[in-house]
């Protein structure tokens, strides 16, 4: 018998608010037994469960892990400037002249995470 994932766990300086953005962001719910303050939140979104704990410590160096999301009825650009607006930053810009490439941004507490190409504009260039 095998092991299988059930949640990515992120260490955080305030749970319920890191959560809310991954909600947010990944059209996700956040538990109903969830509020600020709390020292763990846990976001269920299509297919992934993302928890998130709250600890003393601040992030320092850069994730050794992260999510690569890719949208699914927007550009990369349309929803790299959404996460933006939810208060994401760009961090890098790893696209090519051909249309092929990603978007490093960081969330509201700096956990870096990349943007790549929607299904359509793969479609496109994959032909």
């Amino acid at each position: 018998m095998t092991s299988l994932v059930r949640h990515v766990t992120f260490d955080c300086a305030d749970a319920h608010k890191l959560a809310s953005f991954w909600a947010e962001a990944l059209g996700g719910t956040l538990s109903d037994d969830d509020f600020p303050g709390d020292p763990e939140a846990l976001v269920s979104a299509d297919g992934i469960g993302l928890l998130f704990v709250t600890v003393p410590e601040p992030k320092s160096v850069k994730n050794r892990v992260h999510l690569d999301l890719q949208p699914q009825d927007r550009t990369r650009d349309e929803e790299a400037d959404r996460l933006v607006a939810l208060g994401a930053t760009l961090v890098a810009d790893h696209r090519r002249p051909d249309g092929t490439g990603w978007l490093l941004l960081a969330d509201i507490e700096g956990n870096e995470f990349c943007v790549e190409r929607g299904a359509d504009e793969r479609a496109r260039t994959e032909k």
